[in-house]
């Protein structure tokens, strides 16, 4: 017996055939989709890390695919061995003028990490890039800011393999170097410079929000949150929980809804950054309590607080070094860092090749241990 719908279909509309026939169809194929899924499964294949207590959608899955693909930037990385080093062996500084950073590396050691800065930082230009077009009679020469700007680099570079193991070597002994942010650029991708206020018809909260950025990750978000967090030293948090406290907002360590949506912001940046989910490091039974998160939440907190250093010690400062053309565009400021600037969508920079094996002379701002 045909359904009643059918009927009814039949007697009012006796000319028009197609309806009955796409609606059946549409149907038809969407429980054949389903009866797919069902038994097939997922068609793409996915995997899955465990963040926290089942139940509570603490996992972060992943596509096979995209996670067995190669960061393309690994194939251009270059690296080469140490050289044996002994004692009688001329050191840098012997051999070589103005050498303020690693004059106590051999000599064959420090043209061998010359090479590799060049490789990393400037491959098209050379060695030029840093030491001009006059021969290397001049190479001694601070003249262009490119050198004075790549010294103090390396001296970053040593600092946080160094002082921020707790971050950058959490996994595995991996570390950093030069590659890690240029992948072959002059200038790292994924820099930042001081955008706000957005616009010269507002003050106040509304000059630093409801405008799509690339701080706000193209949503309307504060897009203060890096200046704030990374640059300054604003205390990260989220506004009371109960409506009407005794609190004032102009108040030192008062938390506003302002405070929690820059906060957002920043969480949202360090999401996309590293290519995870907020339960990456936090738990969702309770965002805000810091007794319930995961391992990854303390290798992150480390990774701000680093963030942070390179930027007031040693990114900042360098401001009057650079050119007009290096300079932020509406505030004149120096080039800043943040997460994405080493990760690059990635849990771990460059998937957690170690770049810094081959090159112990970035490992420490000491003389370096060779094997």
């Amino acid at each position: 017996m045909l359904p009643k719908w059918f009927t009814d279909w039949n007697r009012d509309k006796p000319v028009d055939i197609y309806g009955p026939a796409v609606l059946v169809g549409a149907v038809g194929g969407a429980v054949l989709v389903a009866a797919l899924l069902i038994s097939a499964g997922q068609p793409f294949k996915t995997k899955s890390m465990q963040t926290g207590p089942r139940g509570t959608g603490m996992v972060q899955p992943e596509f096979v695919s995209e996670v067995t693909a190669t960061d393309p930037t690994i194939a251009n990385y270059y690296s080469d061995e140490p050289f044996p080093v002994s004692a009688d062996d001329p050191r840098a500084s012997e051999v070589y003028e103005n050498v303020q950073v690693l004059g106590d590396l051999t000599e064959d050691n420090f043209n061998r990490l010359m090479a590799a800065i060049t490789q990393w930082v400037a491959p098209e230009q050379g060695c030029a890039y840093c030491h001009g077009n006059g021969g290397i009679e001049t190479y001694a020469s601070d003249d262009l800011y490119t050198k004075v700007v790549s010294r103090r680099m390396i001296e970053m570079t040593q600092n946080i393999n160094e002082a921020w193991a707790g971050h950058v070597q959490a996994n595995a002994e991996v570390g950093v170097n030069c590659y890690t942010c240029h992948r072959g650029q002059n200038v790292p991708s994924e820099i930042w410079f001081r955008q706000t206020p957005l616009g010269d018809t507002m003050e106040g909260w509304g000059a630093v929000q409801n405008r799509v950025t690339v701080q706000s990750q193209y949503t309307s978000l504060p897009s203060d949150a890096l200046e704030t967090y990374l640059l300054s030293d604003g205390p990260i948090g989220v506004h009371d929980f109960q409506s009407h406290v005794d609190a004032r907002p102009w108040q030192e360590d008062t938390a506003t809804w302002q405070d929690a949506e820059r906060t957002y912001s920043l969480m949202n940046y360090v999401s996309n950054s590293l290519g995870v989910n907020c339960t990456f490091c936090h738990n969702t039974r309770a965002f805000y309590d810091g007794g319930q998160v995961t391992p990854q939440w303390a290798t992150e907190s480390l990774g701000i607080a680093m963030v942070r250093e390179m930027n007031q010690e040693y990114l900042v400062p360098l401001q009057d070094v650079y050119p007009e053309i290096r300079l932020g565009p509406l505030h004149g400021d120096a080039p800043k860092a943040a997460c994405k600037t080493c990760h690059k969508g990635y849990q771990q920079p460059m998937q957690g090749l170690n770049v810094i094996g081959d090159w112990p002379e970035l490992a420490t701002t000491g003389s370096p241990v060779y094997d």
